[in-house]
């Protein structure tokens, strides 16, 4: 158990990627290391590994992981004192920032997504990461009480936008009743504010008019913030393009009538069982031309884990980040306009290979530009997300990366513009408002209560391996390998 987790755990949206034996070893000399510092400062280990400290200790073991690999593309800022002292720690892990998580998780224990599981597979189950959680029903790990806990008390985050996963509606693992359900919680403990809601629109699943009439319904009854579709997933493996005339353009064109102009789209980690080109970035470019006046969210940002992130080359057309590079610069969409790339299990999966995530966070700002990176975490998949809040806020990118092509450097100001600030001039919040009131509420009450003896759990949520991975796309309505 470490405070910040290099691991296998998947989103169960791609499989699981073993971490490899060098990260193994880096794992454990941290975890060795946790244990000879909490010894050398007086403190238990389960005291050392919720300080700053234990992060600390975390990231210098993998920044020299990385440099004996060559991989110094970027780094973690840390200082060596931090490993003792929490205030050293503090001046590159800790912030003020305003965090907007703009893709979070859970799910419906009891829901009817569960209507005839077998007892093979919740035996299955009880065999998960998720069951070290103490619940009984290891699903009960993904529910809305415990996402409070993961996300806004063992977090920095201030406000949450809650997102689905693509299945019909009688398999979806969260049910709008059930969002709306997590958001009264919430609400209750004056949090008001602190969670924004999606509506999951699949305008390729028939019958498609009665998918573009439920958002009609939707945009009476709840108050959506955005809508959440896939374009890589589809009846019989075939997706649907944001162009396409038939399918597409209906479905912006009804946001664009309803006022709701707000639509998240999951782009890159293709599902197995799909054709892959429809997880690309190819028409995101084309129809932002189409529709200036709609905000284009990508999230994961056209990511791929197939696809180790490199400097934007037009000639060697590759896929992940590069396919949203290519067709913002071919549509003529310049950056700061109408396109956001979002960074839920992008970021993750990058804490693991800093070159990579130099290039991935370089070429993101440069394409869409830096008013419009927005955080986002996927969490509850991976547990709490201050893990990846820490890491962000300690990584540079390599000066020689950064004269070579071009890149941003990651100045605080950069950072907390990603943090929170875009997301909130696109959700039309106010930061400094929803920070205070975020710092008052009910739960930042218990926050500060809770500070003294924080318990978090450092554990993720996800499939760590193939037969978890089946297991859970198993349970999730029939969604299709991904291999």
């Amino acid at each position: 158990m470490l405070p910040v987790k290099i691991d296998a755990t998947s989103n169960g949206e791609y499989a699981p990627r073993p971490i490899g034996a060098t990260m193994e070893r880096a794992n454990a000399l941290a975890a060795t290391r946790i244990v000879e510092n909490a010894r050398r400062v007086g403190q238990s280990r389960r005291g050392f590994l919720a300080g700053l400290c234990g992060a600390a200790t975390t990231l210098w073991t993998l920044n020299e992981a990385f440099a004996a690999r060559g991989n110094v593309g970027g780094r973690y800022n840390v200082l060596r004192e931090g490993l003792f002292e929490g205030e050293a720690a503090a001046q590159t892990l800790a912030g003020t920032e305003f965090i907007l998580d703009a893709q979070t998780h859970l799910v419906e224990p009891n829901g009817a997504w569960r209507t005839g599981q077998s007892a093979n597979w919740v035996a299955t189950l009880r065999g998960w990461p998720q069951a070290a959680c103490g619940e009984t029903d290891p699903i009960a790990c993904y529910s809305a009480d415990h996402f409070l806990k993961e996300v806004f008390l063992d977090s920095d985050t201030a406000v949450g936008v809650l997102s689905f996963v693509p299945s019909p509606p009688a398999d979806n693992p969260l049910s709008m009743a059930e969002a709306m359900r997590a958001r009264e919680l919430v609400r209750r403990l004056d949090g008001t504010g602190r969670l924004l809601l999606q509506f999951k629109v699949m305008p390729n699943y028939p019958p498609f008019a009665a998918q573009l009439d439920s958002m009609d319904r939707a945009a009476a009854e709840w108050p959506v913030s955005a809508w959440k579709a896939y374009t890589g997933y589809g009846p019989g493996g075939r997706g649907w393009r944001l162009d396409d005339p038939a399918i597409g353009i209906p479905l912006l064109e009804r946001a664009r009538k309803l006022g709701v102009r707000t639509i998240c789209i999951h782009k890159g980690l293709p599902f197995g069982g799909q054709d892959a080109a429809f997880a690309t970035c190819d028409d995101v470019g084309p129809a932002a031309k189409l529709f200036p006046d709609i905000n284009f969210v990508l999230y994961h940002a056209g990511f791929e884990t197939g696809t180790r992130e490199q400097a934007f080359d037009a000639r060697a057309n590759r896929r992940g980040i590069d396919t949203l590079v290519r067709s913002l610069q071919a549509a003529g969409i310049a950056p700061n306009a109408n396109v956001y790339a979002e960074l839920g299990s992008t970021w993750r999966s990058l804490m693991r290979d800093p070159t990579a995530a130099t290039h991935a966070l370089g070429k993101l700002i440069g394409a869409v530009g830096a008013d419009n990176v927005l955080w986002g975490t996927d969490s509850i998949w991976y547990g709490s997300p201050q893990d990846q809040i820490q890491a962000f806020r300690a990584f540079e990118i390599a000066p020689a990366l950064v004269e070579r092509n071009g890149y941003a450097a990651l100045t605080p100001a950069l950072k907390a513009k990603v943090f929170g600030l875009n997301a909130a001039r696109l959700w039309n919040i106010d930061p400094v408002a929803a920070k205070k009131r975020a710092e008052t509420d009910v739960i930042g009450v218990q926050k500060r209560a809770y500070a003294d003896a924080r318990s978090p759990s450092f554990e993720t949520y996800g499939p760590r391996t193939m037969r978890e991975f089946r297991a859970f796309r198993s349970a999730g309505g029939g969604l299709p390998d991904h291999e």
